[in-house]
């Protein structure tokens, strides 16, 4: 679910089509269909049968969070391991709590007023 909502906020547009979330996600279009029918039933998008699809203001503020965690993580395992760990955070950006989240970005605020 989450990553659905990351991705509909990091494309930035205010619509986006089934069949273009499908391909961003590399899923198929009826797996994306029935998820965005999960994500309208929770308030987090707005779609209409056979309309593009809008993240609603939870969605955006959830989306935005989202994204925010995913690239503090990005940020995080790249400076520790000094290699591209996309692939790894791809894995376990979804098991980090709110608290941690904060934690690293201030852990990585402090390095960088530090110039480490």
């Amino acid at each position: 679910m989450e990553d659905y909502i990351e991705m509909i906020y990091r494309t930035n547009k205010e619509n986006i089509k089934i069949t273009q979330l499908a391909t961003l996600l590399n899923i198929n279009a009826s797996s994306v269909s029935k998820m965005v029918e999960k994500l309208k039933d929770l308030n987090l998008v707005e779609k209409e049968k056979y309309r593009q699809i809008k993240l609603t203001e939870e969605g955006k503020s959830l989306g935005q969070y989202l994204l925010k965690r995913h690239n503090l993580l990005y940020k995080f395992f790249n400076r520790i391991n000094n290699k591209d760990n996309l692939h790894l955070v791809e894995q376990i950006e979804h098991f980090f709590d709110k608290q941690t989240i904060e934690s690293i970005e201030k852990f990585l605020k402090d390095l960088e007023v530090k110039n480490v």
